[in-house]
C-alpha cells in the first residue's frame, strides 16, 4: 500500500511540473524575444568593469545576459552550454578585463564543458523597457450597454433591489 501512494504522489507531482512549465516555456521565450528584439549590431568585444560583472541571466541554453552595470547590458550567443538555464552562478573568462567573441568562455560548474561565446551584443535597456510593456499590454473592449447588467453577472448571483 505504502508503495502505491509513493507511486501515486510522485504521478500527481509530475502532472502538477508538467502543467506550470507551460506558462514558464512561454514567459521565457517572451523575455528572450524582447532581448533579442532590443539587441544592438555584434561587436567584436565588451569591457568588464573591475574585473566582473553586476549580474547575468540565462534565455536559453545558447543565450545569456550579461549586465557589466545596472545601466549596461550584453546579449551573448554561445554554443549549446549544458546547465546554463539550470546554473545558479557562471564563470566568463577575460583577458585584461575584455571578454571577446571566439576567444573567450561561459562556465556553468564543475564537470561541464565550457560554453564558447558565438556573438555579442549590446542591449539598449530603454528599448528593452518598451519591448517588456508591449508584452504585458491588455486588450480592453468596453463592455456592451445594450445589454443590462444582470444578464453579464454570474448565473449563481442573485439581484437585490
Amino acid at each position: 500500500m505504502s508503495k502505491i501512494r509513493v507511486l501515486l504522489t510522485a504521478l500527481i507531482a509530475a502532472s502538477l511540473v508538467a502543467c506550470a512549465s507551460v506558462p514558464y516555456a512561454q514567459r521565457q521565450q517572451q523575455r528572450q524575444q524582447a532581448y533579442n528584439a532590443s539587441a544592438g549590431a555584434p561587436v567584436q568585444s565588451f569591457r568588464l568593469i573591475l574585473s566582473g560583472f553586476y549580474s547575468w541571466e540565462p534565455l536559453s541554453d545558447t543565450q545569456l545576459v550579461i549586465y557589466t552595470q545596472p545601466t549596461r547590458a550584453y546579449l551573448l550567443d554561445v554554443w549549446p552550454c549544458t546547465n546554463l538555464t539550470f546554473a545558479s552562478g557562471i564563470g566568463l573568462t577575460s583577458f585584461a578585463n575584455q571578454v571577446q567573441v571566439g576567444f573567450d568562455q561561459i562556465f556553468t560548474g564543475r564537470g561541464y564543458v565550457p560554453c564558447r561565446i558565438k556573438q555579442i551584443r549590446p542591449v539598449d535597456l530603454a528599448q528593452l523597457k518598451v519591448e517588456k510593456e508591449a508584452q504585458r499590454h491588455v486588450d480592453s473592449l468596453p463592455r456592451d450597454s445594450s445589454q443590462p447588467a444582470s444578464a453579464s453577472s454570474s448565473a449563481g448571483a442573485t439581484e437585490t433591489h
